[in-house]
């Protein structure tokens, strides 16, 4: 009101208190101000609670322009940071107790214990006083105040002083005046009168600005009668119009050198106590920031400065060269301040929630897949794989959250998941635990934690085996263990006849005869039915590793087989999503679930098609009557519940890949705090592999729930898994012959000394010999081993008896 009548009397206005950032010189052209613009304070305010990492704070303020537009330039500078003022607690001009307990007690049940306070000087400091009586000055409480605090406790004479103990922990904004020699002279002065008695009150920032504004508003006249000489007033009907007629201006004058004295005070540039003073474009004195004050015990500490230039730093801003205009939070910098709580540990700044008003968690009461959830109907508690999996992350939180389940839904039919959400959405509940569907039209009214599980849209339809292939025997094994097996069952035939060749009457006759009985003897191995049998050592030796590489493959084998023969193999027609959508078959799906809305608003399946199933009971008869027998020709629902279904109905599979990704997760109510810390704890159950542990618990009791119906086939047997047994036969084999070999050639050499010796002494018309020693040493081998001993054992004799009777014959 005082800025429309000195607009309208053009006699310049100049205010050292007003710090109303809505006051601007286009509006009001005669206003001029030497305080510092809320604007300036909020955004110092802002850079605080960002510095300290919180994103929500109460706002505490008395209901007026300066209040509320001061609260209002908090916001804007809260916005820019991502964070907001969660709570305003507006208090009336002339508040009392009364109105403070009112509103602190209403604060106490929300989450943020960020408190930001702005209010007119109060020397008994009545909101902190009464937020000590409600126990708000404790941990997990910051209380943060604008420079109104400073210039309460400014202005306190040290008599009046014990009441700073209420404020312990409080951090503050103290306009910043840069220390000088006038600045001292005149503190000095001021407590000198205070001495004296001459004065009771302190000095705080806004008296040295009005000493500076008082010396402005001198240098500015002394100047415009300088130029001017005189001061004129001059009567104006212009003062008579529709907005200032019930002011009662008509009395009044207008000053005629009005204009020129506010050019005059514009004009000025002079060093005060509070620093520089000139006026910006605005008509505002620029900023010369804030101190950052922390009140402890009975002492104000100083653990900081901000600028407009630097932020917040421990360097007082005229120390600060080179200023810059952006910075950053890793920039910022302030000394340890000690909080209520007594500690220099920065507090949380909300609590989710206390034992007097614990989190309200909406449950599912589920009517079946009761395994994720469900209420115990004795004991009223609610269990299963959702509920182990939040009690589970609950224990990674680094703090206690008190809180209680509710039931949703009547336990009859499943529940609607989308209101279930609305309700955590509008403050029915603070959160819900279950098996809970992230999708988009959720997203966007609340919150949601890590995904604990994949929940992606599949296709369940009836599976039959009665297609098989007539080469199928075939598939068990790859083409190199089939090549490598059948060179096994050759080696082994080649190795065993040479072994046996020379002592064993069943490896010998006709070459067509040994060929057979050679390859005759190495397959029937396969089935335990040899009508030859081993003689030789290294034959049985190499036989008995033989019959064990046999019997693993076999084995092997056998497993395979049957595996492949028992794959289930799709007899629907349905292939896919897309042959489901163009055909006109009726689909199920769960009651409750997401399916039903992605269906109808994303694939545009007319919902005449849709049949709801309730359980898994319903499921099976649907598919089992088919569509043309009033089921279904398949089923769309989350890859657990078909999962689980699987698991007990094994004629069912699922068709092709799942057709949308998604997943599990728990919902809070948007900007809540716990979703973070939630699905960080989730994040380490998965890591330590306790949440497969819980899914273990609840479904894998018998076996763990496995797709079917997929186009998968079972893996063959690779050469990989048995190249050791492989190798050890060989080498045992490869061995055998060697030493057989070594152990011949040694007698060979001994039968072909003693038939030298023979055909020395005996007469040189016996010289029937082979010319080549190979094919001598080839039909040695080829003969029979006790010929050949028999034939050695002669030669032996013989050489006995030709000496004595060629001694006889010499004269």
């Amino acid at each position: 009101m005082i800025t429309e009548i000195v607009d309208n009397l053009q006699v310049p206005l100049i205010s050292y208190s007003a710090t109303d950032p809505t006051l601007s010189a286009q509006q009001f052209p005669f206003f001029v101000r030497t305080a510092q613009s809320d604007s300036y304070q909020m955004a110092a305010m802002a850079d605080l609670i960002d510095y300290y990492g919180w994103k929500d704070v109460v706002a505490v303020y008395i209901d007026d322009e300066f209040g509320r537009n001061g609260i209002y330039a908090l916001s804007d500078e809260l916005e820019k940071r991502m964070m907001k003022i969660s709570y305003k607690l507006p208090l009336p001009v002339q508040y009392d107790s009364r109105h403070i307990m009112d509103a602190l007690n209403n604060s106490k049940i929300f989450g943020p214990r960020v408190y930001v306070v702005h209010a007119n000087l109060d020397p008994a400091f009545r909101i902190f006083t009464i937020a000590q009586e409600l126990q708000m000055m404790g941990s997990d409480y910051v209380w943060l105040a604008t420079d109104w605090v400073s210039a309460t406790l400014d202005s306190l004479s040290p008599k009046n002083q014990t009441s700073i103990e209420i404020m312990k922990g409080v951090v503050a904004l103290r306009p910043h005046t840069p220390d000088s020699v006038r600045k001292r002279a005149f503190i000095a002065r001021w407590r000198d009168m205070q001495t004296k008695g001459l004065t009771r009150s302190g000095l705080n920032t806004y008296g040295l600005c009005a000493y500076d504004t008082v010396w402005a508003v001198a240098y500015a006249i002394d100047r415009y009668i300088n130029e001017n000489g005189n001061f004129t007033f001059t009567f104006r009907d212009a003062l008579y119009d529709e907005k200032t007629k019930d002011m009662w201006l008509g009395k009044l004058k207008v000053f005629d050198g009005g204009s020129l004295l506010l050019k005059k005070l514009l004009q000025l540039n002079f060093t005060g106590l509070t620093g520089q003073i000139y006026f910006n474009a605005e008509r505002n004195v620029p900023s010369g920031g804030y101190d950052v004050i922390n009140i402890v015990q009975r002492e104000i500490r100083l653990v900081g400065f901000w600028s407009n230039e630097t932020g917040l730093s421990v360097l007082a801003p005229k120390n600060i060269e080179g200023g810059q205009s952006s910075y950053t939070r890793e920039d910022q910098k302030l000394h340890d301040v000690t909080w209520p709580s007594g500690k220099t540990e920065i507090p949380r700044g909300w609590v989710v929630a206390d034992s007097e008003r614990p989190l309200r968690i909406g449950v599912p009461n589920r009517f079946s897949f009761t395994g994720f959830v469900m209420e115990n109907q004795s004991s009223h508690q609610f269990q299963g794989y959702c509920v182990d999996v939040f009690n589970e992350a609950r224990n990674f939180v680094p703090y206690d959250v008190p809180y209680r389940f509710e039931a949703y839904g009547d336990g009859h039919s499943n529940p609607n998941y989308d209101g279930l959400t609305k309700m955590v959405a509008d403050n029915e509940f603070d959160a819900a635990v279950g098996d809970i569907a992230i999708v988009t039209n959720r997203t966007k009214i609340v919150d949601f934690s890590q995904p604990f599980a994949s929940s992606g849209l599949v296709i369940v339809a009836p599976i039959d085996n009665s297609k098989s292939s007539a080469w199928v025997f075939l598939q068990p094994f790859s083409a190199e263990m089939w090549v490598v097996t059948a060179a096994s069952f050759v080696m082994i035939a080649v190795v065993i006849w040479i072994l046996e060749h020379r002592v064993n009457n069943d490896f010998r006759g006709p070459p067509k005869r040994q060929l057979a009985t050679m390859f005759l003897f190495s397959f029937s191995t396969l089935f335990k039915k040899n009508q030859e049998d081993t003689v030789s050592p290294l034959g049985r030796m190499v036989m008995v590793v033989w019959l064990f590489l046999l019997m693993v493959i076999s084995s092997s084998y056998t497993a395979s087989l049957s595996s492949i023969l028992t794959v289930q193999q799709l007899s629907s027609p349905i292939t896919g999503i897309d042959s489901l959508i163009a055909s006109n078959w009726p689909i199920g799906y769960q009651v409750g679930s997401f399916a039903h809305s992605y269906l109808v608003e994303s694939l545009y399946i007319s919902p005449s098609r849709l049949i709801p199933l309730g359980s898994p009971e319903e499921y099976e008869r649907a598919l089992r009557l088919g569509p043309n027998h009033g089921g279904v020709a398949a089923i769309v629902d989350e890859q657990p519940y078909v999962d689980l279904f699987l698991s007990k109905h094994t004629q069912f599979g699922i068709i092709g890949q799942a057709f949308t990704s998604g997943g599990w997760g728990f919902a809070f109510q948007r900007g809540s705090p716990l979703a973070v810390d939630i699905s960080t704890a989730i994040l380490k159950l998965s890591e330590s592999g306790k949440l497969q542990k819980i899914r273990e618990k609840w479904f894998c009791k018998m076996a763990c729930p496995s797709e079917r119906g997929k186009d998968s086939e079972p893996e063959q047997l690779h050469l990989i898994s048995f190249w050791g047994l492989f190798l050890l036969s060989g080498v045992i084999s490869v061995g055998a012959l060697l030493v057989f070999l070594i152990r011949v050639i040694r007698l060979f050499v001994q039968f072909k000394k003693q038939q030298m010796a023979t055909t020395t002494l005996l007469s040189e018309s016996s010289n029937r010999q082979c010319s080549d020693t190979f094919c001598k040493f080839l039909d040695f081998v080829d003969q029979k081993e006790d010929a050949i001993e028999k034939s050695m054992s002669r030669n032996g004799n013989a050489q006995q008896q030709i000496p004595s009777s060629t001694y006889e014959d010499v004269p």
